[in-house]
This record gives C-alpha cells, structure tokens and sequence, in this order.
C-alpha cells in the first residue's frame, strides 16, 4: 500500500523525512552526553552500522555545551548524520539547545504544570526553532499524557491523538511545518490504534505531518525484535509511517539491522533483487503473522504456517491475543540511566518467568520510568546512586531500595500479592 502523503521534514542539510521518501531509520545514543568522547565514539559507530539519524538526551541546560562539542567533533571527523536532542521537561533546555542540533524532540505537554504555561513556552520554542532551522518531533507516550489531557479522554489511544493535534495545531497556526510526530506505546494495540487516529484526524485537518513510529519499552531478546516488527510493521502495510525507531535494552547498535528489515518492508525492497540483509525467517513471520493477529484478521497462526511453538507464542504474545509468559516493559537506556540496565533486565526476566500474566517494567529513570510503564503490574525504576524505586500499578511503594536488595524486594512484594 502507498504511504499516506505527508508534509516534507528537512532535518540537517540532506535528510528528508516524509514525502514519499524512503523510511528513515534511526536510533538513540546510551551515553552520558557529559562523555563528549563515549557519545562521538557511539554516534560515528551507529552512523556506520546505517543509523540516519542519532538522538542524544540533554538533561539539562548545563548539557548544552557537552551537545555543541560533540557535533563539532563529529563534523570533523566527516560525520554528517543529523543529531536531535531529547528533551523532558525543560523548556529552557529546548530552547537552549534548538540552535545548536538539527532536531529537538520534545513532549510540549511536560513543558509546564500549568497548560497554559506550557503554551507559552511551547510558542516561545516554536519561535526559536524557526530562527535556526531546527526541526522537530512532538513526541507523546502513552502514560506520559499529563492531567490536562486524561481528564477529559482517559490514558487512551484518542486522548494521545487529541493531545497530539493541540500541539500540531499550535505549529500549523505558527506556520512551522517542519514537525514530525510519535504517540509510542509499549502495548502495541494502543500504538496501532493511537497511530491510526492520528493519521485520520490530520487528513481530515488538511495537513499531515510525517510520523515517527517506534514500540516505546519494547525489551529486548526475540520478544524485543518481535514486538516492533508487529507494531510498526501493522502501521507500515497501512501506509502510515516516514521514520522508525526500534527500542531495544541492547546496544544501540543492534537495533539498525532490525530497523533497517522493517523498514524495506515499508518500501517495499524486501524481496527486491537487492535488499540490504539476508532473509530472517523469525522477522518475516513477525511482519507477516503479527499484523493480521492484531487487526484480527484471524485468531491463531495456522499450523501450516510451519512456526515453531516458541516463535507461535512470541508473535501471539506481541499482538497481545496470547500470554503465555510475563510481559516485559523495558526502556532501551540512555543518557539518564544510572544502572547496568540490561544486566538487570535480563536478571528480573530470568527470576520472574514463572509468572505468567503479570506485566513488569525495568525502566532507567525516573524521568521515563512512571509514566511510560503504564500498562505494569510492577515496576523497577532506577532512581541514580544506586537506589530502587519499586512501583506498583502507579504507585510507589518502596522507594530508596539499594539496587543489590531491589530484585529481592520487587519478589517478595509480588509474592505477598499474589498469597
């Protein structure tokens, strides 16, 4: 199917997101931005494994300088992949840093408590991007909506496409079209449904901004793999999407290969004469099944299909038709991060993968970890200094845990949950 036609985004010098482009892939950085050397020496390795575009996070205006010596140090070594900033939060760190990279991503609606507020810096940093050039994704997560917004539509896939729209709207009546927008979620119904919504709503509007897809907290392993291939993938045969991310707790790295799979797909250069990697049996069954369980096209993978019982399971699992094991909600790691995050996460599956049902996050940061787990039973939240903010549903229940007791404590709260 042909993509939805959309607005043209130029980000740096060359890239161009949406207008019939070819999918654009992308990725994000793990390092502390503060370690000019890490972050160059991981953004020149992901923009050689294929990455188009790098996001580094900027905690805070104090990391603006760090994010100017990195890019200068990238364009002399002759890198000219693109860099955006992560913003959460601050205003003043958006409006700060938006002359400096090619792109910002931001979530106006954590620009303030106060909406209105929130408004006002978002026109202030609207303004600033304009100035320089500066691109932009609205980013919006799903558990990151903010009041404004749940109290009128709930924590839904409308509510993240109505919340969307108010900032487009902000953007179109400024006249700044260089925008590109992603409603992430970790459960991939709400992500196709959110998505799908979005879409309608800016065609119906008249103008429709490229789309930046991703499975937020997707893990990582096979079911990690999987779940964004059904996710982006469903999307993708629908004609909606111009850029994608695959969030995997592995080394950035890893994710370019998948990414760039799915996004041939979405090209429709997956079994062309020269596509960029070899066949991968577990990602064509994930593209090709996992759509079709999600829309309820059908109802079980059929035997003929030839899958094993373990890739059946995975695939039904990610369409969210089957559990057959916990569901696992893990951020891939940033700048933010304060932990090992994938040793942990892989120690809390490997001790949690009798309990089938439950969905449990591990999340790196205070800052993504609340609002992002939605959809968890339990949460593992890095607070930094070594320390463990242990979650149920949305509430804190143990905070301040050292993390070489967390895993312990988040067992023994979910075994006296379950007695």
């Amino acid at each position: 199917m042909a993509r939805i036609e959309t607005l043209p985004v130029r980000v740096g010098e060359d890239l161009i997101i949406g207008a019939g482009q070819p999918v654009v892939v992308q990725t994000m950085c793990n390092t502390h931005t503060s370690d000019v050397e890490a972050t160059v020496a991981q953004t020149l390795e992901l923009a050689a494994a294929g990455a188009q575009l790098v996001r580094i996070t900027v905690p805070g205006r104090q990391d603006v300088p760090h994010v100017a010596e990195i890019k200068r140090r990238l364009r002399a070594a002759g890198c000219r992949v693109p860099l955006v900033a992560d913003i959460h939060f601050s205003s003043e760190t958006a409006i700060d840093v938006a002359p400096v990279v090619e792109k910002v991503r931001i979530n106006p609606g954590n620009f303030h408590p106060d909406h209105e507020e929130a408004r006002r810096q978002f026109a202030k940093f609207l303004s600033v991007c304009k100035e320089h050039g500066t691109a932009v994704r609205v980013g919006l997560n799903h558990g990151s909506l903010g009041r404004y917004i749940t109290d009128r539509y709930g924590n839904t896939p409308h509510a993240m496409a109505m919340a969307a729209m108010e900032w487009l709207e902000m953007c179109i009546g400024a006249s700044f079209f260089n925008v590109v927008v992603s409603l992430k979620a970790s459960n991939t119904v709400v992500m196709v449904e959110a998505y799908r919504e979005l879409a309608r709503r800016m065609q119906e509007r008249g103008v429709v901004f490229p789309l930046h897809l991703g499975v937020t907290e997707a893990g990582g392993g096979d079911s990690g793999r999987i779940k964004s291939c059904v996710g982006i993938a469903s999307l993708l045969q629908e004609g909606i999407g111009d850029t994608i991310r695959v969030s995997l707790t592995e080394p950035p790295v890893n994710e370019i290969p998948v990414a760039q799979y799915i996004a041939e797909y979405g090209d429709g250069r997956r079994g062309s004469a020269r596509p960029s990697a070899a066949p991968d049996p577990m990602l064509d069954a994930a593209i090709l099944w996992g759509p079709k369980l999600l829309k309820r096209e059908i109802d079980e993978i059929p035997a003929e299909a030839g899958l094993s019982e373990y890739l059946r399971d995975e695939i039904m699992q990610a369409a969210r038709r089957r559990f057959y094991k916990p569901e696992y909600i893990a951020c891939p790691g940033c700048g933010r991060t304060m932990y090992n995050l994938q040793e942990t996460f892989e120690e809390v599956q490997r001790r949690t993968a009798h309990l089938k049902g439950l969905v449990i996050a591990v999340m790196g940061c205070i800052v993504n970890g609340p609002g992002e787990m939605a959809d968890a039973d339990w949460g593992y939240v890095g607070e930094g200094g070594g320390r463990v903010t242990i979650y149920h549903k949305s509430e804190p229940v143990l905070r301040h845990i050292p993390d070489s007791e967390a895993i312990d404590r988040l067992l023994e709260l979910i075994e006296t949950d379950k007695a």
